[in-house]
């Protein structure tokens, strides 16, 4: 048993948490910078809200609300420009993965010279940052508390992430209050998303005893809430639940890591900005768990047991075999039966995705190395699925 665990971010969870923003805010400076979407979205009032909050504290608040759908290089560096400008202290991101991870990425760009994109590939990594607090409004992409700002490079279509311990949030609020207005098929993809996070850092090979633990605790809660809180996004308990696996999920990939199927939703995304990151995975897990249960047959029973307690008397081998029928359920239940058709996506863009997901380390931390020709038929195998 040799592991190190690493989590830095204080993480501060339950209804109604939102209420203390100013005064988390205030222990780290006077002068804030709020990273969201734009202010026409359903979220505005969330963000006046937490304006109001910060300057009854006394804060100084300055507001980017370029943040994107797959965050980009520019929005990235607009929102860079500005925290430079303003001299900001602290950084809030406020929303789903996208907003942040830019306000990860703008902290620590804002006290260091280039672009975020520079230090995945080309500069010494940063020492330093300004301090983040991640405030979630979805439950699914961990980023919340995880060291690792997602963003796309627009003229090579190459989505990558900064990954630097620095960058883990000082702060998270995890407030299921602020979830109950996510859109159904929002719930769906983000929901997904949270069990792919624990299902692959649990198959992953560079897991240890902590993250396990960690991860399969994910999987019970969306066993029991996913399918619950999409159908109904107005109980609180399955929001509470989701908030809870999706905080499991990003605890567990920031130690763990995940595998193949998000490698190569990466590359999706890069090519096909409107597949939502949940989407990508969906597309991909049908294939990718078949792939790989010969190589985890014990986890795959494991994790099917989770799914359907039914399963208990089954053998390894029939567990597993029957966990792949149970995420294909999952899937159905909750509107993410996908293919790749209905997004405009035909053979020859497949093709181009796959090529490009070999470059990416992934698929390398998976029970099974997929080859080029492996990942293309995953892929293929979701083009008119039905």
């Amino acid at each position: 048993m040799n592991f190190s665990y690493e989590q830095t971010t204080k993480i501060i969870f339950g209804r109604g948490k939102i209420e203390s923003i100013g005064e988390i805010a205030s222990e780290f400076g006077k002068n804030v910078l709020l990273v969201t979407e734009a202010t026409n979205s359903p979220l505005a009032p969330l963000f006046e809200k937490v304006k109001s909050l910060l300057e009854k504290e006394g804060l100084c608040v300055s507001h980017y609300d370029g943040v994107v759908p797959n965050p980009t290089t520019e929005s990235v560096d607009a929102g860079t420009k500005i925290a430079r400008n303003k001299k900001v202290d602290v950084v809030i991101g406020i929303g789903g993965g996208s907003a942040m991870d830019t306000a990860k990425a703008v902290a620590m760009t804002a006290v260091n010279e280039g672009r975020a994109w520079d230090y995945l590939f080309f500069k010494k990594q940063p020492e330093k940052t300004l301090p983040c607090i991640a405030v979630t409004t979805t439950s699914g992409t961990g980023s919340q508390v995880t060291q690792v700002a997602v963003m796309t490079e627009t003229a090579t279509q190459t989505k990558s992430a900064v990954f630097n311990n620095i960058i883990y949030p000082r702060v998270a609020i995890v407030d299921p209050d602020l979830m109950v207005t996510v859109p159904r098929h929002t719930t769906a993809s983000t929901g997904f998303d949270a069990f792919c996070h624990c299902f692959e850092s649990y198959l992953n090979v560079n897991g240890s005893a902590y993250t396990d633990i960690i991860a399969l605790e994910g999987i019970r809660m969306v066993a029991k809430y996913l399918r619950r809180v999409v159908k109904d996004g107005q109980d609180l308990e399955a929001r509470e639940g989701m908030a809870w696996a999706d905080t499991c999920g990003g605890l567990a990939i920031a130690n763990a890591g995940v595998t193949l199927p998000h490698g190569v939703g990466m590359t999706i995304s890069g090519h096909c900005p409107q597949i939502m990151h949940g989407e990508s995975l969906a597309l991909t897990y049908p294939s990718f768990m078949r792939l790989t249960r010969p190589a985890a047959v014990e986890k795959f029973a494991v994790v099917g047991r989770i799914l359907n307690p039914e399963l208990a008397g089954l053998s390894d081998e029939e567990a597993s075999e029957k966990c792949c029928e149970e995420v294909d359920q999952l899937l159905k239940d909750i509107g993410m039966w996908l293919n790749f058709e209905s997004f405009s996506v035909d053979e020859a863009m497949i093709r181009k995705i796959a090529d490009r997901s070999h470059d990416l380390p992934d698929y390398k931390a998976n029970p099974v190395i997929a080859d080029i020709d492996e990942i293309y038929r995953e892929l293929k195998d979701a083009l008119v699925r039905g």
